[in-house]
Order: structure tokens, then sequence, then C-alpha cells
């Protein structure tokens, strides 16, 4: 193998998880964070907990909403394009 081509390895790599859990594992970044864990995982705690804290739900219907107000629109200026054509 070449080594200059291959990133730096480091095998003692700490993840750190939001919740404050920290797993030590190898990668080749010194530092890794994640958001969600085995510790704090609606999946293996049986606790519902709400995922979405960044808003995706709701800035999908933003865009959403968006693009249907669009398409309203330009329905609207066809229709009224087409009345006036005849």
């Amino acid at each position: 193998m070449k080594s200059s081509i291959h990133p730096k390895y480091f095998s003692d790599v700490g993840i750190t998880c939001a919740c404050g859990h920290t797993v030590t594992s190898g990668s080749t970044k010194k530092e890794l964070k994640t958001e969600l864990c085995s510790n704090c995982h609606p999946f293996f705690t049986g606790k519902q907990r709400l995922v979405d804290t960044a808003g995706r739900v709701e800035k999908f219907r933003a865009r959403q909403k968006v693009t249907e107000d669009k398409k309203a629109t330009t329905t609207k200026k066809t229709k009224k394009s087409e009345d006036q054509a005849e």
C-alpha cells in the first residue's frame, strides 16, 4: 500500500453522545459526536422521546405549503389567461 494516500488512523477515539455517554473506538477523525446512542435511543430504552429536535417535520411542511401556494397561483393565472383568450 502507498503510505501517502491513506488518512491517518486514530485507534483511541472518543465518541460522545448528546446525552453524555462516551464510547471508545477507532476512526480517521480525532473526535466524533453523535445525537443518539444505545443509552438514549428509544428503541433500546423502551421510552418514547421526541427525536425531531431540529424541526425537520415543520421545515418540510413549510416548504410543502410554499410549493402548494405557487401551484395555486400559477393555476389561477393560467385560468385567467384561458378565459381572456376565448
